[in-house]
């Protein structure tokens, strides 16, 4: 262990824990990089060695250690930057006590929230619009379907549907869509949220960056005003590498 550096054993454990069988080098690399941020070992924003001491340290060729390197960037789990190094990703924490806009989180964190329109139309309620939205099937729903960045990056599509009441004109809604409802004083003031994990498809997985099958957080959002008058119904998707729901949990006794 002397001549390796400390942080590649405790990622990797040295040259005898790769095995040389069938399974392939990048993938055990892989394995091993994912359980350490799983583990805590390597953290949110820490820098990860570089390849040619990974190299050096487990007698790979470079080659290996880029592919495992680089597939996990494609995943999300790691960052790289030029002239810095390669990073874990630091994961968004969202809370679910608190009713907040993407772009509301993003400027927490400091990052600069994005879109990228996939579509901003108006059309008739479908079944599901009725359902959720307690309206007619005659009555009109402004969609606003776009892909959300953080600082040029894919985070999440967003669906959201609401009726025409609310916003006459799709392309009223320019950057953040609570923005636009606050100034016209019917922002939502709570919501109910479903969310469970689900399997990309394709289309949805390319636009996320993604590999298509993966798992991402599927979450379902009714917006409510005060009187509980459902106007605002979302469908997110967020890459489950990138994000943690995070909710406050308390006695009901105390």
């Amino acid at each position: 262990m002397s001549s390796i550096p400390r942080l590649i054993y405790e990622i990797f454990g040295g040259p005898q824990a790769i095995a040389r069988d069938s399974r392939p080098l990048y993938k055990q690399l892989q394995k091993r990089l994912r359980e350490s941020v799983n583990e805590g070992v390597l953290k949110s924003g820490d820098v990860i060695p570089a390849e040619r001491e990974i190299a050096a340290a487990l007698e790979l060729s470079r080659v290996t250690v880029r592919r495992a390197i680089n597939d996990l960037v494609q995943e999300g789990l790691l960052t790289q930057r030029q002239g810095a190094g390669t990073f874990v990703t630091d994961r968004v924490q969202q809370p679910l006590n608190y009713l907040k806009s993407f772009s509301e989180v993003m400027a927490e964190r400091g990052q600069q929230a994005g879109s990228t329109w996939l579509d901003r139309s108006l059309g008739l309620a479908t079944l599901e619009e009725q359902q959720e939205l307690k309206v007619g099937a005659e009555d009109e729903i402004v969609r606003l379907y776009r892909l959300r960045t953080s600082d040029g990056k894919p985070m999440a599509l967003e669906l959201a549907s609401l009726p025409r009441k609310f916003i006459d004109n799709p392309f009223e809604v320019s950057t953040s869509l609570y923005e636009t409802l606050a100034d016209k004083g019917c922002r939502p003031v709570k919501a109910l949220q479903k969310i469970r994990a689900i399997s990309i498809d394709e289309p949805r997985a390319k636009l996320l960056n993604i590999e298509p099958g993966g798992a991402v957080l599927y979450i379902e959002r009714l917006g409510l005003l005060k009187d509980g008058t459902p106007m605002e119904f979302t469908r997110s998707y967020f890459p489950g590498d990138s994000y943690d729901f995070v909710a406050e949990i308390r006695n009901p006794t105390e």
